[in-house]
């Protein structure tokens, strides 16, 4: 399929999708939200793929939503922000948090509003030295969405979440590292090398543990320590029955490196 807002490619158990609308910082429109939707589809289909890695075309990497799809109407009336998150934001979210395999993104520039919140709803997020990170939902009298209020307290606390989110400062790729905000900044001339090193790396690992993993620290976050000892105990359960387990176990005895197929 040809897509006009995005690449797309799988290779190697890796599926690359590239935001690629570079002369608007690859905004969202309606068009580019059908076309990552249908990317997930099409990668959802091919059993080969392991890992997923998201980045973006030319000098940013998403300033979030193309305003020009949300003017007021002809007669003045105010656009439903509330029915865009409700059929395009949301579910995206939703769906990248519960892939079952490792989600990476290399954030190559300006991560901006949903752009920078799409990120890091991201499993590891990597950054170019010049990238930045802007909440900049404040400046328009907007609450920050696509999971933002719920991220932020849980990844740099609640002082640093509301400075965040009610000043709308730009926060550069080394305060976003050192602050948890993502896991790590690279160099920019190298960093789709690291990222695509890092995705080839996690398509050769056990993907189904691997997604385990995803749904217990997903989980873990409404659970009580009873409710989050009995899903590690299911969990456990299902991912010692697994081909996987025991091909690590095998390479483990034989002293050898395991070859792991995902299942």
């Amino acid at each position: 399929m040809s897509y006009q807002c995005i690449e797309f490619s799988i290779k190697e158990g890796v599926a690359t999708l590239t935001l690629n609308r570079p002369e608007t910082l690859n905004s969202f429109n309606v068009k580019m939200h059908e076309e990552v939707w249908e990317a997930l589809d099409r990668l959802m289909r091919d059993d080969k793929v392991r890992c997923l890695l998201i980045t973006g075309r030319g000098r940013g990497f998403s300033a979030g939503q193309d305003l020009s799809e949300r003017r007021p109407g002809p007669n003045g009336e105010a656009p439903d922000l509330g029915q865009s998150l409700e059929v395009y934001y949301n579910p995206l979210v939703r769906r990248l948090r519960s892939l079952p395999m490792p989600v990476i993104c290399a954030v190559n520039g300006v991560a901006a509003g949903a752009g920078a919140n799409l990120a890091l709803n991201c499993d590891i997020v990597l950054a170019a030295r010049s990238a930045s990170f802007i909440q900049a939902f404040c400046k328009l009298g907007l609450v920050p969405d696509s999971g933002g209020t719920w991220l932020l307290p849980r990844l740099v606390g609640r002082a640093r979440a509301r400075g965040l989110a009610l000043l709308g400062d730009r926060i550069n790729a080394e305060q976003a590292e050192a602050w948890g905000l993502i896991w790590k900044v690279v160099d920019d001339e190298h960093l789709m090398q690291e990222a695509m090193a890092l995705s080839r790396h996690l398509s050769t690992q056990p993907t189904q543990g691997l997604a385990y993993i995803k749904q217990a620290l997903e989980a873990a976050e409404g659970n009580d320590m009873d409710a989050q000892l009995d899903l590690e105990r299911d969990l456990q359960r299902a991912a010692g029955r697994s081909e996987d387990y025991r091909e690590g176990v095998a390479a483990f005895k034989e002293k050898r490196t395991p070859s792991f197929t995902g299942k």
